[in-house]
């Protein structure tokens, strides 16, 4: 759950084939932990899934939710199957050309869901799976501060069931690009 914390307010940066720079900044992810969390369904439903988040930490993966694809970074030693799910971005460069890839009316739906900024960025997931988190096509910078305390919320997690309180959803507080799914229950960090 560290690492999930971590990358709040880092920067996902995507340089696109034509070779447009799209970036954004980490406002919330989720943190999902197969070994003790009764929301991943990888191991005890989907052999091939369980397989696929199993791969060496560092490496970009994605799940899709109702036929939509979502970015995940897998995040704890090969062959255990953990990883962080990016929720929403605040768009940094570029929103021109992420509007191009998913027109929006209201810019602020433009990248505040998990689905939507992989669309936003114009991501493939069959180009982009299981490649470093600092391939030059997609890639994470650092934040330059790491985040106070005071400005993170923990939250339950969104669109689940079981493991839903678990406290691994982290959103900056008062982020105008987080995504609109917001549980009515602040947790204490972990």
């Amino acid at each position: 759950m560290r690492l999930a914390r971590e990358l709040l307010g880092g920067t996902l940066v995507r340089v696109t084939p034509d070779g447009h720079r799209l970036s954004g900044r980490v406002v919330e992810v989720e943190a999902y932990d197969c070994p003790r969390d009764p929301a991943c369904t990888a191991g005890r439903f989907h052999a091939a899934r369980s397989a696929e988040m199993a791969i060496a930490p560092g490496h970009w993966l994605f799940w899709f939710a109702h036929g939509h694809p979502l970015l995940q970074v897998a995040c704890r030693q090969e062959g255990v199957s953990a990883s962080v799910l990016i929720r929403a971005l605040e768009p940094l460069e570029g929103a021109g050309k992420m509007l191009d890839y998913r027109p929006v009316t209201r810019q602020r739906d433009l990248t505040s869901g998990p689905a939507k900024l992989v669309y936003a960025l114009g991501l493939d997931p069959l180009q982009i799976s299981h490649r470093p988190v600092n391939s030059p096509e997609l890639h994470l910078l650092a934040p330059e501060t790491p985040l106070a305390d005071d400005e993170v919320t923990v939250t339950a997690r969104v669109g689940i069931r079981e493991g839903r309180n678990l406290p691994w959803r982290f959103l900056i507080r008062g982020n105008g690009w987080v995504s609109p799914a917001q549980p009515s229950m602040e947790l204490a960090a972990p």
